[in-house]
């Protein structure tokens, strides 16, 4: 029987790129969930013209577009298999979602990263701030965690059973470090899957600016510390 698979993606302001993401995504999928975080441009227009299911968050933040996301999950009929994360400026490869989830699929694995470190990602896609911020984040998961994550990265499939299991609450920047090191915590099996990169359509709200950098790289250091100490 084939999984049921969902997307959801944390929109804000994607209005020129959020048709293109939808419409890369494989028909595997059941259904994708674009959550509008607050934009005032033509996000939702556009994601419910091209078959999205659209929902609401109006406090500004990644963490709290994905639990949003989560609990329509939650409160839906039918069955969820597999929750794909991607973001919504078309950085990502949409169509490579095949390959993030296969491991799930054939090899039962809990949850499987897209790594954006060993492949040619397209020149400026990763800002110097974000490099030097997964280099610094992976390093010490590796350190204290004894982890083999490489990246960051905001592209990532868990079955559902699993991402529930988390109890994931972080509201804006940690929410992808907050997953991982939960993941590595309760010593789930994972992988690292090479997927392709490029400049995202826009500015970034994060690493385009000092601020989201730096409360970014704050929340991150934040989350490992934390839970280097539980």
């Amino acid at each position: 029987m084939k999984p049921i698979i969902k997307v959801i993606i944390p929109a804000y302001n994607e209005a020129d790129a959020i048709t293109k993401v939808i419409n890369d995504i494989p028909n595997s999928v059941e259904e994708i969930i674009v959550v509008n975080n607050a934009s005032t441009d033509a996000t939702s227009e556009n994601a419910k013209k091209t078959g999205a299911t659209v929902l609401f968050e109006a406090k500004k933040g990644y963490g709290y577009a994905c639990l949003k996301g989560m609990d329509y999950i939650e409160n839906s009929k039918g069955k969820t298999d597999i929750v794909v994360f991607l973001d919504g400026d078309y950085s990502d490869y949409p169509e490579e979602l095949e390959k993030i989830v296969a491991p799930i699929i054939e090899n039962n694995i809990d949850f499987v990263l897209g790594t954006r470190t060993q492949l040619v990602t397209e020149k400026g896609a990763m800002q110097p701030q974000q490099i030097f911020g997964n280099w610094l984040a992976t390093t010490l998961m590796r350190l204290i965690f004894n982890s083999n994550f490489t990246d960051l990265g905001p592209f990532r499939a868990i079955k559902y059973p699993v991402l529930k299991s988390l109890q994931m609450e972080d509201k804006t920047y940690g929410w992808t470090v907050e997953m991982q090191l939960k993941i590595l915590k309760k010593q789930y099996n994972y992988i690292e899957v090479p997927v392709n990169y490029r400049n995202r359509i826009g500015v970034s709200k994060v690493s385009g600016t000092l601020k989201g950098s730096i409360f970014a790289g704050i929340k991150i250091l934040t989350w490992i510390f934390k839970y280097s100490f539980k």
